[in-house]
């Protein structure tokens, strides 16, 4: 049986959570991410390809064969079936929402320090609310997360967009939620990862961060196959529970064009987290989230302007008690 086989299988109580989620990502279970995990991943460089060579129009042939006796995209008469990423720009935020999931792909949002000392927002003037700019069938509604057992956890913190109100309300959007484990996560390590972010700001002018849910595989210890299985909640059941969540930070060196940026990434288990975990038990190779979430962080950045965030800077929490957090969260 191999290493990585033995660490997922051992992996599965929430201490061990950094542990299965390595194993998963990368199947090295002895492998930490190196310097070069994350900065030397050359850019792609796709080659596009025109729209009339993919989708024709539902009275001409294909040009891709022009002699065919059929016309399958002649369905898009009645209608493109999808799947459809709804895009949103909102004051503070950009995020990319999935309709099967009733969660968001990822959502990204950009801090600096002066961001951070303004406080013309204040939480306590902000309401959940659901997000009346999607399809009415494809949202998630509050009413799903009622009784859920899970918090609606914030994938961009109301924290970081205190400098106005309207970002801040921007940030209730159930489109920008995701059900979150409350009392050891959400309500605690999550946010001290949340309040490390934002720390970056003293010594990065300008961070940027894309924030999103991961739905990983599991190996049954009975069968030995992989599975992915996650909760849905709701009334019809209809949002997904994430068993992970990523965080990729890119800390850039300065705000011009041009500079270098420090890239770090982070996937965490939707569960109990001790708050004495160290955060590096959590970090991985780039390439590793996007393998689990289907997406491209960085494909534009040469490698000659990467940096890995935690060899730059200190990966490390400052753990705070969750009612002073709340509490200072509040103070305009």
């Amino acid at each position: 049986m191999s290493k990585a086989t033995i660490a997922v299988i051992a992996a599965v109580s929430a201490g061990a959570g950094a542990a299965a989620t390595a194993a998963v990502l990368s199947m090295r279970a002895d492998k930490k991410p190196d310097a070069t995990s994350i900065s030397t991943k050359p850019p792609s460089a796709p080659v596009p390809v025109p729209a009339s060579q993919v989708f024709t129009t539902p009275t001409a042939p294909s040009t891709l064969l022009p002699t065919a006796p059929v016309n399958p995209a002649g369905l898009f008469e009645y209608g493109f079936p999808g799947p459809t990423a709804d895009l949103a720009a909102r004051s503070g935020l950009i995020s990319s929402y999935d309709r099967r999931t009733r969660n968001p792909h990822w959502v990204a949002e950009h801090m600096t320090p002066t961001s951070l000392t303004i406080r013309d927002g204040d939480r306590k003037n902000s309401t959940f609310r659901e997000d009346d700019a999607l399809p009415p069938q494809f949202q998630a509604k509050l009413k799903d997360y009622s009784r859920s057992g899970y918090d609606r956890g914030h994938q961009v913190p109301a924290a970081d967009c205190k400098w106005s109100q309207r970002a801040m309300d921007d940030t209730f959007y159930l489109s920008n939620m995701c059900p979150q484990v409350g009392e050891g996560f959400n309500r605690d390590y999550w946010a001290h990862l949340e309040d490390f972010c934002r720390r970056l700001t003293a010594r990065y002018p300008s961070v940027r961060v894309v924030t999103g849910p991961l739905y990983l595989p599991k190996r049954d210890p009975l069968d030995g196959k992989w599975y992915v299985r996650h909760e849905v909640i709701g009334n019809p059941p209809n949002v997904a529970v994430p068993t992970h969540f990523y965080k990729v930070i890119y800390a850039e060196e300065q705000q011009q064009a041009g500079g270098k940026v420090a890239l770090g990434a982070f996937v965490l288990p939707n569960a109990v987290i001790p708050n004495d975990k160290p955060l590096t038990d959590f970090e991985v190779p780039l390439e590793a989230v996007e393998r689990a979430s289907g997406l491209e962080f960085a494909s534009k950045l040469p490698a000659a302007r990467r940096k890995r965030l935690c060899v730059e800077t200190n990966c490390s929490l400052v753990v705070k008690e969750y009612a002073e957090r709340q509490k200072a969260f509040t103070k305009k």
